[in-house]
């Protein structure tokens, strides 16, 4: 397995991937995601690919089959936060293996390069979100040893 910025040809994978992702949230909050549906377009994907500040990384196999994918924002602290130290932070926004390669540490080894990534390029932290219902994905990325930084609470209406 090798770990590489993705190209437009991956762009076809990345978008069947996203697409499996958001099943998964939407079994468990179909009062948001909506089935069917992805979070980021064909021309969405090939746009960040030209973006530095949005990297994003693949996993593939000896073929160059993709099997899995971190798509990433550099953040920095905003210059107008007062109360808050500046540091960058690496943040993944959506990480994916195929559910075919599950279970063959593709993931681990996508977040370890992000991990490598973000010590290159000087980030204090590698953060990302996990849905509450998501049992599967924060164990794992408590298993990396993520900790919980803070939350966001709901009260539905």
């Amino acid at each position: 397995m090798t770990i590489r910025l993705a190209q437009e040809k991956d762009i076809p994978k990345i978008i069947d991937l996203l697409q499996q992702v958001l099943e998964v949230h939407a079994k468990i909050r179909p009062d948001i995601f909506i089935s069917g549906t992805t979070k980021y377009s064909f021309e969405d994907v090939k746009e960040m690919l030209g973006v530095e500040t949005k990297p994003i990384y693949v996993a593939v196999d000896e073929e160059d089959n993709v099997l899995g994918y971190a798509i990433c924002e550099i953040k920095e602290t905003p210059e107008d936060a007062t109360n808050k130290v500046k540091f960058k932070q690496l943040y993944i926004d959506d990480l994916c293996v195929d559910e075919k390669a599950r279970g063959q540490h593709v993931g681990k080894a996508l977040f370890e390069y992000v991990k490598e990534e973000a010590k290159q390029m000087g980030c204090y932290e590698v953060t990302l979100a996990v849905w509450t219902g998501n049992d599967r994905a924060e164990a794992f990325y408590e298993g990396l040893g993520m900790k919980t930084k803070e939350r966001i609470m709901e009260f539905i209406l």
